[in-house]
């Protein structure tokens, strides 16, 4: 199978891509990324050189390269998106372009070149639930300008479905963490502050819950998906790990022998949402999916893979993770 991975130079991306390279010799890929915020080269160098994989820098945007991309592969797993809830709530304007005429320009040709697209999406779409948890029914209730477009991009999925019988599968995630996330991201972030006993800011009381899942349980379900996914469903993808901000950090301060005094409290985010929770009972029952990497193993392994990547630290300007400007210091 030939794919089209978009935005694989970001964190999940290209754990998803190093995955089936590395697991598997039924795939050749290409990988379009626009080398924008939260890209970065170095997350494949390693392959780089690998007869299977080919890089393309472009923007999902662009029609004309997307139709020849798209020709070339049997199916895309769009992956290519603005992330940061942060920034959208500063500036909207980049969300809107790639989160909604980014998803809507391959929709459309894969549409016309009767293809499959796998959308990955954010259990954000749902918004803030006080108990209880979403299901791939539960309404779209998104609250900040980042959820919103995505869950526009779902909306306009769910239209062409309906309208063209497009070949489109969503998958809805919740928080990840793993090897080379975006410094800007709350677990990456503590670990290179603790590791430099510099001050961790974390918004209002650290109260925030979300369910965290290794970003390679992740990449597991979204192939599950691609390979057996049925046609115009949804899937959720959760780990049953809902854990607030404050405990995480302290978690990861005690496995690096650093202090509590290091955490400092700041002002709390516009429209931040108390709790996400979704149940993945749906994606296990008719894919087989199941989670394989502990909270506690894969943050202790996350940890690790920072320290023992010293070079990735040292490209990290200090001024990216101290950041305690409300709205612009990512939890």
């Amino acid at each position: 199978m030939k794919l089209l991975v978009t935005g694989g130079l970001g964190f999940i991306g290209s754990n998803f891509i190093l995955k089936l390279l590395k697991e598997s010799s039924n795939f050749e890929i290409i990988n379009v990324d626009a080398e924008l915020h939260g890209a970065d080269k170095n997350n494949l160098s390693e392959i780089q050189n690998n007869e299977k994989y080919e890089f393309v820098k472009g923007n999902i945007t662009n029609r004309r390269l997307m139709e020849e991309l798209i020709s070339k592969c049997d199916a895309v797993v769009n992956f290519a998106a603005e992330s940061f809830v942060d920034r959208s709530i500063d500036n909207a304007d980049p969300f809107l372009v790639s989160n909604i005429r980014g998803s809507f320009t391959i929709l459309d040709i894969i549409t016309k070149q009767k293809k499959r697209m796998i959308q990955i999406s954010t259990d954000e779409v749902f918004g803030s639930l006080s108990t209880g948890t979403a299901t791939e029914k539960s309404q779209l209730n998104p609250s900040n300008p980042y959820a919103a477009t995505k869950a526009a991009a779902e909306l306009l999925i769910k239209s062409y479905v309906s309208t063209h019988n497009s070949d489109v599968i969503i998958t809805r995630c919740t928080n990840n963490y793993g090897p080379r996330q975006f410094p800007e991201k709350l677990i990456p972030k503590v670990i290179i502050l603790a590791n430099q006993s510099n001050e961790i800011p974390i918004y209002g009381k650290g109260v925030n819950i979300r369910d965290w899942i290794h970003v390679d349980d992740h990449c597991d379900a979204v192939l599950m998906a691609l390979l057996n996914g049925k046609s115009g469903e949804s899937y959720n993808i959760s780990a049953n790990n809902e854990v607030d901000n404050l405990t995480i950090v302290n978690k990861i301060l005690k496995l690096m022998n650093k202090p509590q005094n290091l955490i400092k409290f700041v002002e709390d985010r516009p429209g931040h949402d108390l709790r996400y929770s979704m149940d993945s009972q749906k994606i296990s029952n008719d894919l087989g999916w199941k989670i394989k990497t502990s909270f506690d193993d894969g943050l202790k392994n996350t940890i690790n893979w920072y320290l023992n990547n010293p070079e990735i630290l040292n490209k990290i300007h200090l001024e990216t993770v101290q950041d305690t400007t409300p709205w612009k210091s990512s939890n």
